[in-house]
């Protein structure tokens, strides 16, 4: 009997996958929140014992190679859960370029910098982010640029005090820097809050007595 092409590899993946479903142990020790990145989380779930992944909002269905390792298509990843060691792996790739990507398990009631700062616990989410400055100071996480744009996107939308939060954290990840306090001025001043708006611009042209911007606002706040 003669068996084409495309019916190998149909009896290939069938084989190779096997089962859809998991047993009840590996269900229950991959079940979870891992670190996609230091302030963005990949959740792992089930419906009727078959693996799904939670990523941006959005529900993935990966395709489950052998007991261990999903492939995730809108990822172009291979997943591979080392239960032993409450983390999932990324099969080798050309394409990391020789880099391992680890993603580590939380713990029940660990959350990521931003989901702190989206509870509005200021403090929990300043330290999350010291943090991870600690650990890379390079993170895009944490530059400066980024965090600022996202406070004006919350600024944007009436959201003041987590822009200030947000604005805050950045002073303190880069208190040499004018901009930051500069920036914190600008959501103090949405908000009325005059007084410490002045004293944010009055400290952003102390690091830089040439900022434009603190000194236009600083002028419009004083009174003559």
């Amino acid at each position: 009997m003669k068996i084409n092409f495309l019916t190998l590899i149909i009896l290939f993946i069938i084989l190779s996958c096997g089962s859809k479903t998991n047993n009840l142990e590996f269900i229950e020790k991959t079940t979870g929140r891992y670190y996609f990145n230091a302030d963005e989380i990949i959740e792992v779930h089930f419906k009727e014992k078959e693996l799904f992944l939670k990523w941006r909002n959005t529900d993935l269905k990966p395709l489950k190679i052998n007991d261990s390792t999903f492939y995730a298509k809108e990822l172009n990843e291979k997943l591979i859960f080392i239960t032993s060691e409450n983390k999932i792996e990324l099969a080798k790739k050309r394409e990391h370029k020789n880099k391992k990507y680890v993603f580590l398990k939380l713990n029940g009631k660990e959350k990521t910098p931003s989901e702190y700062l989206e509870n509005n616990n200021y403090d929990m989410a300043l330290k999350g982010y010291l943090a991870i400055k600690e650990k890379d100071s390079l993170n895009p996480v944490i530059k400066q640029r980024n965090l600022n744009r996202t406070g004006y996107k919350l600024l944007a939308n009436n959201e003041f005090e987590k822009a200030i939060h947000i604005f805050k954290i950045n002073t303190q990840l880069y208190p040499k820097s004018s901009n930051t306090y500069d920036s914190l001025g600008d959501a103090l001043s949405k908000q009325k809050d005059t007084l410490n708006a002045i004293k944010a611009y009055k400290k952003a042209l102390s690091i830089n007595p040439e900022n434009r911007s603190s000194k236009r606002q600083l002028k419009k706040l004083t009174p003559k």
